[in-house]
């Protein structure tokens, strides 16, 4: 590299692991590391203990908003605003955020500040890929959850070139050996296409996020013939030219946040998150704005993303049942049932007496969150739902999102005082 070529750290989402879906539910979907934090939580396990938040069991999972007014986002609270913009500070102009109190759910109250602004979404793009999924699922089985539970638990998926590059380590159970063993993706490793989905969300891996957009595309493709076998994927991918495929992915990604009444202007996921994905399947920008964002889990809390039963499973996908990360990972979230996914994206250059860290960019330094947070856990006296980017330059982002999430839940403890017991 030149002295004159900026020197660049780029990261799409974090090394740190945060796990999703209920522990409860390996037997349902097949997604076999669960199975192996059900056994650690029992003391059978050694590590991988849960924090209190983390432990809700599938059946305590549910969509708090189906049973209310499914009114569009209220107008914008401007006391509950002028709050929220006091509490970022010196660097607000740095943020977009949107909260959304519902602990009240017959009168949610709305608050946002440069809330359409739109960022790289880095890997919170991966929630666009999850929608495609379920929609595709619900446009060919559309009277029959039965079918799509057949796709997601049966339909095996095993890596392949499309999985280059990734640094994700994802969990794998070793029941012979009573282990949970993390390591990266590697070409030939099957799983179902529910374990698949659960590493992209969860793990945040880019590896299975590329493998499952693949797949999308075959089930959009071939239809109720999927999942069909490796020769005629093979083929697909191979006869099918670049324009084409490059049509097809669009199509996968636009068409069901037009389905879902989302802006594809504010919430749009462009492409593959591999390297040999984009190579072989060219595609576009992303985008997103924390009010498209805070639409999306709205729709979701109220079942009306894709479906109930739809909603139902995206949420839980969301679920962290593991080490919490970013905005997650404030200790006043800890008896709180949280929702995540978020996604980073830095760049540094050359600046004397400036050294590059990791969420420390100084070009660039994108942080992404999006939170539901139900506290304390199984009783939730407290419902609200953050959606925040930020792209404060030379400061550790993941800790000052960290920061912002013990701050803004404090305030919403104060705002709800005489209705909130002590976590």
């Amino acid at each position: 590299m030149s002295r004159i070529t900026m020197f660049m750290c780029v990261l799409l989402s974090g090394a740190w692991q945060a796990m999703a879906y209920p522990i409860d539910g390996a037997t349902e979907t097949g997604i076999t590391r669960l199975e192996g934090y059900r056994q650690a939580q029992l003391g059978r396990v050694a590590g991988n203990s849960l924090p209190a938040g983390a432990k809700l069991s599938s059946d305590q999972i549910r969509l708090r908003m189906q049973e209310h007014d499914r009114a569009p986002l209220p107008a914008t609270d401007q006391m509950l605003t002028r709050q929220l913009i006091y509490l970022l500070g010196d660097e607000a102009d740095d943020y977009s955020i949107s909260l959304l109190d519902l602990s009240n759910p017959d009168h949610p109250v709305y608050a946002a500040h440069n809330e359409n602004i739109p960022r790289n979404p880095a890997s919170v793009g991966k929630l666009v890929i999850m929608l495609s999924l379920f929609q595709s699922l619900a446009e060919i089985y559309p009277d029959n959850i039965p079918a799509r539970e057949q796709v997601l638990r049966e339909s095996m998926i095993v890596a392949d070139a499309f999985i280059h590059k990734d640094h994700h380590a994802v969990p794998f159970w070793i029941p012979e050996q009573m282990r949970l063993r993390k390591r990266k993706l590697v070409e030939g490793d099957e799983a179902n296409l529910w374990s698949y989905v659960d590493w992209m969300v969860s793990a945040s891996s880019n590896a299975a996020a590329s493998m499952v957009l693949k797949h999308v595309m075959l089930l959009r493709h071939f239809g109720s013939a999927y999942p069909v076998g490796r020769a005629a994927e093979n083929r697909y991918f191979e006869q099918t030219s670049r324009k084409q495929l490059s049509n097809a992915l669009m199509v996968t990604l636009r068409e069901p946040v037009l389905r879902n009444r989302l802006n594809p202007e504010r919430f749009r996921q462009g492409g593959f998150f591999s390297r040999v994905g984009k190579q072989r399947v060219p595609g576009g920008s992303s985008l997103m704005t924390t009010r498209e964002l805070m639409r999306f889990c709205l729709l979701m809390e109220q079942g009306q993303l894709v479906d109930a039963w739809s909603s139902l499973q995206m949420k839980k996908l969301m679920y962290l049942t593991r080490h919490r990360i970013r905005y997650a990972s404030s200790a006043a979230l800890k008896g709180a049932a949280v929702y995540f996914k978020s996604g980073s994206y830095y760049k540094c250059e050359a600046e004397a007496g400036f050294t590059c860290k990791k969420y420390s960019g100084n070009k660039l330094n994108l942080m992404n969150s999006v939170a539901i947070i139900e506290a304390p856990a199984g009783v939730s006296q407290l419902h609200y739902i953050v959606t925040v980017t930020s792209n404060v330059l030379r400061k550790n982002s993941a800790l000052a999102q960290q920061r912002l999430a013990t701050r803004l839940h404090q305030l919403m403890q104060g705002l709800h005082a005489k209705h909130v017991l002590p976590q």
